[in-house]
């Protein structure tokens, strides 16, 4: 809790909010050529928040898809709260994804077509405190072209250790 002073010269007292990314799936980079981010709210019980805020979260092997005309985000682990009681959340429950009708439409759209994907990069909370899942729309990699990226990286890597070692 920090205490402020405003223009009028009264104190105000803000509560800092636990911003900040609570999982990443870096795995999916590699596996997929990402399209286009969209940002999405989620529908969590309380237990499930406690747990966030906790970080007992993995979303490697999440994916998001459609459920009654919906997107539902399938298969992410969040731990029981371990301060929960008998009425704690199931660990790998279907979650609602909150977005615009607009943008459900698109992804339903580019769903129906081979090879895209729906996959979530990061779960985190914004500046309000938030639980919100930074969605892509990926198509799959084959086999060289994750030989591509690995070859790329191996190379900035080797880079940056050879400007290091020159200038010191």
């Amino acid at each position: 809790m920090s205490v402020k002073n405003n223009a009028a010269g009264k104190t105000t007292s803000t509560k800092k909010t636990g911003s900040g990314s609570i999982a990443q799936n870096r795995k999916a980079r590699f596996e997929y050529s990402v399209e286009e981010e969209f940002e999405a709210g989620i529908v969590l019980t309380g237990t499930e928040v406690k747990s966030l805020r906790a970080n007992k979260v993995q979303i490697t092997d999440a994916y998001a898809g459609e459920k009654e005309g919906e997107i539902w985000l399938f298969n992410a682990y969040i731990a029981e709260y371990s301060g929960g009681n008998r009425f704690n959340h199931e660990t790998h429950r279907p979650r609602k994804l909150l977005l615009h009708k607009k943008q459900i439409r698109k992804l339903l759209g580019r769903l129906k077509v081979k090879g895209v994907t729906l996959v979530p990069l990061s779960l985190y909370f914004n500046s309000r405190g938030l639980a919100k899942v930074k969605l892509a729309l990926a198509m799959g990699k084959k086999q060289y072209e994750k030989r591509d990226t690995i070859k790329q990286r191996d190379w900035q890597r080797d880079k940056a250790r050879i400007m290091r070692n020159k200038n010191g």
